[in-house]
């Protein structure tokens, strides 16, 4: 197996396991704080991400970019002197961010809630931006490590620490949420801001398992950097100037999913509340920011987990000029995020109904249903544009992922208000399918032109897997369809999370079948994947 889809499953496994349990805890969560909890929530992550962003302004994976470059050039002494350099400034950049989310989280607040009758008020969002603003003091210093390993090509400790943190983040969201309100007897806002931060206390966490891997690399990379024979000596201010280089894109596309997820906050209450809806605008809210976009960022996973391991890789052949093999990189890691996406998102969109109401409540599942059905399509276009993103990175074209970007954040900005008053709370998700599409075109039109780079391949075998995907949602209409016979699922909790189980494993394992069969995952992956036939018996 190669290096990237080693580097790619273990990431992968890594960020999905994550992003599972991230998921999972919501049930109990929801349990305990309700829909205004979760909208409340989601207020406090969406500005929290940004800031992040900011906070590390691209520096952890433009070190990842840098140090695989000059690692592959048997300079190991730059890469050193540049992870040093990043780590003194995001000690700094982490407190400045820390003391402006903290101090403006008034100013924030106002601007995105209007009116005191609301079940979320301005004053409540304010305290929980500033419970979980603490986080930035540590994550930005945390994040340079992993890029830092990854420019290694070394996952696992970026793996490792992301599965301690989100495991130590989640037991003290639940323990801190339940204590509060059952134990003390406090508020639901109370229980939501120490619930976030807990994003400081997992932080923690992870320090302490990345202190543990760099002890024990530490004597390796030394080693390295002793028996280099030849070195750039490249300057300080050289040394920061291509860092900047490389990490100014990096903020931005980063920045992504959470700069939708800003726009709706501002956008998405007044618009709801002028059009009349302002009744519903909560329950809304927290499917298409918090619930639903837990499930729906499932699928998404791999995309993400791809991007990071793809990079230090595609970097290298790209800088050694190896076209065969970045051609090939490329073609594979487009093919992964559609062969495991779009079976993924279209099998939500058929389930929600059944996936929300078994998650976390089936009343109202017209609405939260809907919503979530819509929403599911979304999780193609976040991969697309995630990976897109970090091939343009690879191959030296940051700056025009950045203007895919803000053509997109643009096109959201001028429409979601009126997309909202138009369509209600459908409108906030075709105003994210909007901008993220057009990120995603123009990224794709870029590698295009950039490197010459045709897609036959990848379009040939997008067709094979619409078509076996397209057999399996008839698989699992006939199984909906049979099971209403026998099963209220559209009534009662159980019946939901039995069809749940019956239509995901059914069109899940029609899906592998087929994939398998026809040999599509074999050409995709490079090889025959051992679990998959075990599982399948073959």
């Amino acid at each position: 197996m190669s290096k990237i889809l080693r580097g790619t499953l273990l990431l992968t496994g890594a960020s999905f396991l994550s992003k599972f349990l991230g998921m999972i805890y919501v049930i109990p969560f929801y349990d305990l704080v309700g829909e205004t909890g979760g909208t409340l929530f989601s207020f406090a992550y969406a500005p929290y991400s940004i800031f992040i962003s900011l906070s590390t302004v691209g520096i952890p994976l433009a070190v990842s970019k840098f140090v695989s470059k000059y690692n592959s050039l048997g300079d190991y002494e730059s890469s050193m002197r540049m992870f040093k350099a990043g780590s003194t400034l995001m000690l700094g950049t982490g407190f400045v961010a820390f003391l402006i989310m903290f101090l403006s989280a008034d100013w924030i607040a106002q601007f995105q809630i209007q009116g005191e009758d609301t079940d979320v008020t301005a004053s409540d969002v304010a305290f929980v931006i500033r419970m979980v603003s603490i986080a930035l003091i540590v994550i930005p210093s945390i994040s340079i490590v992993r890029g830092f390993f990854q420019g290694h090509e070394s996952m696992g400790p970026t793996a490792v620490s992301q599965i301690v943190e989100q495991i130590v983040r989640i037991a003290f969201i639940l323990v801190g949420a339940f204590v509060i309100l059952h134990v003390m007897g406090g508020s639901v806002v109370t229980a939501v801001g120490f619930s976030t931060f807990a994003a400081f206390i997992g932080a923690l966490a992870s320090c302490v398992v990345l202190a543990i891997y760099w002890k024990k690399r530490k004597p390796y990379l030394d080693l390295q950097v002793s028996r280099q024979r030849y070195t750039y000596n490249l300057q300080m201010s050289d040394l920061l100037k291509e860092l900047f280089r490389y990490a100014g894109p990096f903020v931005l596309v980063g920045l992504a999913i959470p700069l939708y997820q800003f726009i709706d906050q501002f956008t998405f209450q007044p618009a709801m509340r002028a059009s009349g809806r302002e009744d519903i605008w909560v329950v809304a809210y927290s499917v298409i920011n918090m619930y639903g976009h837990k499930i729906v960022i499932i699928p998404m996973t791999i995309a993400t987990g791809l991007s990071l391991a793809m990079l230090p890789s595609l970097t290298q052949s790209f800088t050694q000029k190896n076209e065969q093999m970045y051609t090939k990189q490329i073609n594979q890691s487009l093919q992964i995020i559609l062969v495991l996406v779009i079976p993924a998102s279209l099998g939500i969109a058929i389930l929600a109904d059944e996936a929300y109401g078994a998650l976390f409540d089936m009343d109202n599942l017209s609405l939260t249903g809907s919503l979530l059905a819509w929403y599911a399509p979304i999780a193609l276009l976040f991969a697309l544009f995630t990976v897109t993103s970090g091939i343009l990175q690879g191959i030296d074209e940051q700056n025009y992922a950045v203007l895919s970007l803000v053509a997109g954040i643009l096109a959201k900005i001028l429409l979601n208000s009126q997309l909202i008053q138009m369509f209600g709370a459908k409108g906030a998700i075709f105003g994210t399918a909007l901008a993220s599409g057009i990120a995603v075109i123009l990224n794709f039109w870029r590698i295009k032109t950039a490197l010459a780079f045709k897609f036959k391949q990848t379009i040939k075998r997008t067709m094979l897997i619409g078509i076996f995907a397209l057999i399996m949602a008839i698989v699992v209409w006939i199984l909906k369809a049979i099971m209403g016979i026998f099963l209220p699922y559209g009534e009662e909790r159980w019946a939901a999370v039995v069809m749940l189980v019956i239509g995901a494993g059914g069109g899940g394992s029609v899906y592998l079948v087929l994939a398998y069969s026809s040999t599509l995952l074999e050409r995709i992956f490079g090889g025959r994947i051992p679990l998959v036939g075990r599982f399948l018996g073959r």
